[in-house]
C-alpha cells in the first residue's frame, strides 16, 4: 500500500513513520509539512536514520493509497472531498468527523465545519467496537486519546445496562505529548516538571466525543462529567472512571460483561483482580490495559483504563483501521510490547 502522512513532524505524525516504516505491507510514499517543506526527514529526526525518508513536501498529496492526516482540526474536512474523488482512504487522526452533528462541533470547536456533507460518510474508528463497520470504508474518523481509552471501558457496561449513566464521572490523567509538539508555555518543563493540574475543566472538547458514542452503546442520550488533568510525564493515559451500579447488578456480572465484551481482542487486557493498570505497562504500545473494583459501600463501581495516548490513542490505532480497510490482520505493524522500565 502507497501510504501518505500530512502532518508528519508533530508526534503522531513521527509516531505513525515509526509504526508504518516496519509495516511489512505499507510504503511511505509521501510526508508532508506545512512548516517544513524541503527539510530532510531523517536530518530533522535523526532516529530513522537507515531509512531513507526522502524530504518533506507541500501539502499537495500525490496518488497514494491511504492518506493519515495528523493535522489540527478544520484543515483536513476541507480537502477531504478532492481525496475521496481521487481513489484516496482518508484516515482523520483530528476531530472533523468524530461527531455527527456540525452544530455540535462548531459550538465545541468554535469554528464553521468545512465539510458538514461528508460527515454521515465517515465511521468512528474504534475497531473493538465497529470494526464491522468499518470494513469497506473511504473515510475513517480516528479516536481520541482520553476517548478511547474512557469509552472501551465504559461501552460494555452501558450497553448491558449495569450501570447508570447519569452517574458517571471521568478522571483522566494524560503525558505531555497529548498537547502535541507545538511550543506553549503550559508545556515548558519549568511549567511541568513536579507540577500536576487540571485543565479544560467541564469544556474539553473530547467530552461531546465521549458522550456520543457511549449514548450510542446505552441506546439514549446522556451527559458525564470528565476532567483531564496534565501530569509531568512524555506518553501515557489512565483514566478512571466512577459509575453507579444499577440495583441488584453484582461484582460477577460486572466483569463478565467485560469478559464477554472483548474475549478474543488482541490488544484488550482484563488485568487478573489485584492488578491495577499503569501508563508504562502500555509505553510504545497498541494495547489497551483494564481494571474494575466494585465498591460495595458506595455501590458505585472504579473502573481503570491505561493506554499510550500516541499509540492506541491516536497512530496505532490509525494503523490499526489501515489494517482493516485493506483486508490484512489488525495486528500488522502492531506487535510489540510495550517498553520497559
Amino acid at each position: 500500500m502507497k501510504v501518505g502522512i500530512l502532518g508528519a513532524t508533530g508526534y503522531t505524525g513521527q509516531e505513525l513513520v515509526r509504526l508504518l516504516e516496519q509495516h511489512p505491507e505499507a510504503q511511505i510514499e509521501f510526508l508532508g509539512s506545512s512548516s517544513s517543506a524541503g527539510e530532510t526527514y531523517n536530518e530533522m529526526f535523526p532516529q530513522f536514520m537507515g531509512t531513507p525518508l526522502g524530504k518533506l513536501a507541500d501539502e499537495q498529496v500525490p496518488d497514494v493509497d491511504v492518506l493519515f492526516c495528523a493535522l489540527p482540526h478544520g484543515l483536513t474536512a476541507s480537502r477531504t472531498a478532492e481525496w475521496l474523488e481521487r481513489g484516496i482512504k482518508v484516515i482523520d487522526l483530528g476531530a472533523d468527523f468524530r461527531l455527527k452533528d456540525p452544530e455540535v462541533y462548531e459550538a465545541w470547536y468554535k469554528v464553521k465545519h468545512p465539510a458538514p456533507e461528508l460527515i454521515p460518510q465517515a465511521v468512528y474508528g474504534l475497531p473493538e467496537l465497529y470494526r464491522q463497520e468499518i470494513q469497506g470504508k473511504v473515510l475513517v474518523a480516528n479516536p481520541g486519546c482520553y476517548p478511547t481509552a474512557s469509552i472501551l471501558a465504559l461501552a460494555p457496561l452501558v450497553k448491558n445496562k449495569l450501570v447508570k449513566v447519569n452517574s458517571i464521572i471521568i478522571d483522566a490523567k494524560s503525558g505531555v505529548s497529548g498537547s502535541g509538539r507545538k511550543a506553549s508555555l503550559g508545556n515548558h518543563f519549568s511549567e511541568v516538571h513536579e507540577n500536576f493540574k487540571a485543565y479544560g475543566v467541564a469544556e474539553h472538547r473530547h467530552t461531546p466525543e465521549i458522550e456520543q458514542q457511549l449514548s450510542r452503546a446505552a441506546g439514549q442520550s446522556f451527559m458525564l462529567s470528565f476532567t483531564p488533568h496534565l501530569v509531568p510525564m512524555i506518553r501515557g493515559i489512565l483514566a478512571t472512571i466512577y459509575a453507579q451500579v444499577e440495583e441488584g447488578v453484582s461484582e460477577g456480572a460486572l466483569r463478565e460483561c467485560w469478559e464477554e465484551a472483548y474475549e478474543g481482542e488482541e490488544f484488550i487486557h482484563i488485568l487478573p483482580q489485584g492488578i491495577l493498570p499503569q501508563t508504562k505497562f502500555a509505553l510504545g504500545s497498541n494495547h489497551v490495559f483494564l481494571q474494575q473494583k466494585y465498591d460495595k459501600r458506595t455501590g458505585r463501581v472504579v473502573l481503570i483504563s491505561a493506554i499510550d495516548n500516541l499509540v492506541k490513542g491516536a497512530a496505532g490505532q490509525a494503523v490499526q483501521n489501515m489494517n482493516i480497510l485493506f483486508g490484512l490482520p489488525e495486528n500488522k505493524g502492531l506487535g510489540g510490547r510495550a517498553l520497559w522500565p
